[in-house]
């Protein structure tokens, strides 16, 4: 039998920053045990014991670098949130129990009552209720602009701003809105930029390189990315993670569980080879969405037909892996289509491996009233399909079964 080392032993082969995001996704962060495994060690321990009541206290105080409780760190969770902030580029992650804990506390931890929060118009439905229904309880103003409209933005700013909130490419709309120019406005008017880049993922789209100050991410969806369990992280500065998110997340408590951080590690490490087929199938089934007469609009970041597809190729290095499209029909014309389809299933998830179709109208944005859907161009014809790791031509194929039911 071998004898293990007396100290953990932490394999970095050269400088992290140095290696392709490809081989960070596989070995930034891993911390081994003296057990040497190969694949990352799961702590699924509450606390940690200390040799002597001093070494507890020094611990509680700072002055012993070492974990205290679960809930304020774990190593298994650390592992997570370094390999995410060298995939990043950022100097501090935190991970939390889901993408709206990660969304919620990364607004929350930096606000107090009479601020004010600028925002896109195009969310996520729960973020829109953080903004417009939880944050003014609290004495926190929120306005909501047009995205992509930079005129918009300028105008919105009051001299309370804050913070400057945005997705892109949007939920489901795939609005794509200039971050750089966004984080320009904030910087001038002393606030921050807050990002969610969940739809973009940290491979094609690099908010902080574009000024951003804060990135939020659901990691249940293309980190974990093949439906087993629930994350977030808030990705930023040391500084902004020293000063407002390490005491706010310390006290509340939205913390990713340690084995769940521990799927999310499994999940990086192919993260690239399935974001890389899932955008290649994307394309290609956007092209073939688009040459359908019973299709009224196909929307896709990578195509030349979208919108902002100038600053789509400036911004991103990709098209992404979700495809918006709207059907002939409304409403029923929606249902018989996604009723008809016997590979693609209906789900209100996405960046899975298994490609999902959802309905925003009735589900993820249905607590809207029609005419708040319809700003947020959210039409009841309206599809949104993120694409999985199934042969394209089958995906196409099943798509086209389903037009015909139209």
């Amino acid at each position: 039998m071998s004898v293990a080392p007396k100290t953990p032993s932490r394999f970095v082969p050269k400088d992290p920053k140095a290696l392709h995001p490809e081989t960070r996704l596989v070995h930034a962060g891993t911390t081994r045990s003296p057990f040497g495994e190969t694949s990352e060690a799961l702590y699924l321990t509450q606390g940690f014991v200390y040799d002597n009541a001093e070494a507890c206290e020094a611990r509680f105080k700072g002055e012993d670098p070492g974990f205290v409780y679960s809930r304020y760190s774990n190593p298994t969770t650390a592992m997570f949130e370094e390999r995410m902030a060298l995939l990043e580029g950022a100097e501090a992650a935190r991970a939390t129990a889901s993408g709206m804990a990660a969304v919620n506390a990364a607004l929350l931890c930096q606000l107090s009552a009479g601020d004010h929060v600028l925002a896109a118009r195009a969310l996520f439905g729960s973020c829109r209720w953080i903004l417009e229904d939880f944050l003014p309880r609290f004495g926190v103003e929120t306005t909501l602009v047009d995205g992509t409209d930079l005129d918009a933005w300028r105008a919105g700013v009051k001299p309370n701003t804050k913070v400057l909130f945005l997705e892109s490419p949007t939920n489901p709309t795939l609005d794509i809105i200039d971050i750089a120019a966004v984080a320009e406005i904030a910087h001038k008017a002393g606030a921050r930029l807050v990002v969610d880049n969940v739809f973009a993922t940290p491979l094609l789209q690099h908010p902080l390189e574009l000024g951003a100050d804060i990135v939020v991410y659901s990691t249940t969806k293309h980190v974990d990315g093949q439906g087993r369990c629930l994350g977030g992280v808030i990705l930023s500065s040391q500084q902004f993670a020293t000063e407002h998110l390490q005491t706010f997340l310390r006290q509340t408590g939205p913390s990713i569980s340690p084995f769940n951080a521990w799927v999310m590690l499994k999940g990086l490490e192919t993260l690239a080879l399935r974001v890389e087929r899932m955008q290649a199938s994307a394309g290609k089934i956007a092209d073939a969405l688009a040459g359908e007469a019973k299709i009224a609009k196909v929307i896709y970041p990578g195509r030349d037909d979208h919108p902002q597809a100038a600053l789509a190729r400036r911004q991103m290095s990709g098209g992404g892996t979700l495809v918006t499209f709207v059907v002939d029909g409304g409403k029923d014309g929606a249902f018989r289509f996604a009723n008809a389809l016997r590979l693609i299933r209906i789900s209100n998830n996405l960046g899975d491996a298994k490609s999902l179709i959802t309905h925003p109208a009735t589900t993820t944005h249905q607590r809207f009233t029609p005419e708040a859907r319809a700003e947020m161009g959210i039409s009841d014809g309206l599809l949104r399909l993120s694409v999985g790791l199934e042969h394209p031509d089958d995906l196409i194929d099943d798509l086209k079964a389903a037009i015909a039911a139209l």
